[in-house]
């Protein structure tokens, strides 16, 4: 990596810490350099705009979001372990400092028009349809009913982390973990092949 690119991609790093614990609107090419100790010039070089900055804030998040959660759980068996796998790091990643960073900013930029929120509902679909996609491969695989709708599967696994963020970042529940592994325990039992035993 050459050293431009190795100083962009630190410069994310700590700009995606600062918009999950704070969200994008209090993020500024400002700030951010003072985070950093780089000159406002230097950082307006490579991103041109606090537009610029948030899109590429949410890209890194993406790209955050593969390499914890998606790659290590697409190495797990196909079908039900494969969901698990994905539910567990989708959780994991959740209970960082500031909570699920896309959940955050789907509340900060649902009425947003511009790239930063087309960049944020593109992450969400693709997601979305990871998760659909796992749910058919569970179909495949025998573990979940024929007649199962994908969608609607990852429609219910989306709500209960929405329910897990707000429970655990605004309510402050200590049950949040336990009430959202419940959840995915009841979800998964409904999907399964009568008779099945969970995997």
């Amino acid at each position: 990596m050459a050293k431009g690119e190795e100083t962009r991609q630190a410069i994310l790093s700590r700009a995606l810490e600062l918009a999950t614990l704070g969200g994008l609107s209090g993020l500024s090419i400002g700030r951010l350099a003072e985070e950093t100790g780089l000159s406002k010039s230097g950082l307006f070089a490579h991103f041109g705009s606090k537009e610029a900055l948030e899109v590429a804030v949410v890209e890194e998040a993406a790209r955050q979001f593969v390499q914890f959660v998606m790659a290590p759980a697409l190495r797990q068996p196909r079908g039900e372990p494969r969901i698990r796998a994905l539910f567990d790091r989708w959780i994991e990643w959740g209970q960082r400092p500031g909570g699920c960073f896309f959940v955050s900013a789907i509340a900060e930029l649902d009425d947003r028009s511009g790239p930063p929120r087309d960049a944020l509902v593109q992450t969400s679909k693709d997601w979305l349809d990871t998760l659909a996609t796992a749910a058919r491969i569970t179909v495949t695989e025998g573990h979940f009913r024929a007649d199962l709708d994908p969608e609607q599967f990852a429609f219910e696994v989306y709500s209960v982390m929405l329910g897990f963020h707000a429970y655990r970042q605004l309510l402050h529940e200590p049950a949040s973990l336990d009430r959202a592994r419940q959840a995915l325990e009841r979800l998964l039992s409904s999907a399964r092949v009568p008779g099945a035993s969970p995997r």
